[in-house]
């Protein structure tokens, strides 16, 4: 299975160096020195990476044969793909790789059919299962554990715990009938909002290639 692992940024000084957009959670796995990857365009790739180094706080990599600002730049804005055997598993029992969440069928805690994941989104801030309902409508799933408290691989099943007003906006509307208070009876509760991490920002590149990992389900608590 081929896997979108980073888009190659801007040129890096004078000898040859890119910025690199990373988009795996296993960049010492996936951009490692010796790294064989294939390209979108396929034309511009095979791509050897060299060496690579950390600077500012983005990668940066040297691929074999480019040698010179001009030659690095013309690299910009290239995918770069790896090969992934479709049996591998992250290390981390938490964190899924996109292809392993495709096409599960999804139910809620009591076995409530909810529909299938069709894709993964990945935002800045956290992922979303984006789930195909039986209607031919969407639902977005924020993949944290309090909503996704179990991916079974082996059933091809995603249970769900939604808040009201996830899948049906009309709970939410009711939801928040019964929790209105009068103007100036409390804060305003954003200022104490909870952020998800980020997650890694996987990308499709044609039919068969995706992102590399969904990343774990984030823990709103954190």
């Amino acid at each position: 299975m081929q896997l979108v692992v980073a888009r190659i940024g801007r040129a890096h000084g004078i000898k040859g160096e890119v910025t690199v957009e990373v988009r795996t959670d296993e960049p010492e796995l996936r951009l490692g020195p010796g790294a064989v990857l294939a390209t979108e365009p396929a034309s511009a790739g095979p791509l050897t990476i060299e060496s690579g180094r950390v600077h500012s706080g983005r990668l940066l990599l040297r691929f074999d044969g480019v040698r010179d600002r001009s030659a690095a730049e013309a690299l910009r804005n290239i995918l770069l793909i790896a090969e992934v055997d479709p049996e591998e598993l992250p290390e981390d029992p938490e964190e899924f790789y996109d292809h392993q969440l495709i096409d599960l069928d999804v139910v809620t805690v009591d076995g409530t059919e909810v529909g299938r994941i069709s894709e993964i989104s990945h935002l800045p801030y956290q992922d979303l299962l984006v789930v195909k309902r039986p209607d031919g409508g969407e639902a977005l799933i924020p993949f944290v554990s309090e909503v996704v408290p179990e991916i079974d691989l082996e059933a091809q099943r995603a249970v769900i715990d939604p808040p009201p007003g996830l899948l049906d906006e009309a709970e939410a509307e009711i939801a928040g009938s019964r929790d209105e208070e009068p103007a100036g009876s409390r804060k305003d509760e954003a200022e104490g909002g909870r952020k998800s991490a980020a997650a890694d920002s996987g990308e499709t590149a044609g039919d068969d290639r995706k992102g590399d990992t969904a990343g774990g389900r984030g823990d709103e608590s954190s």
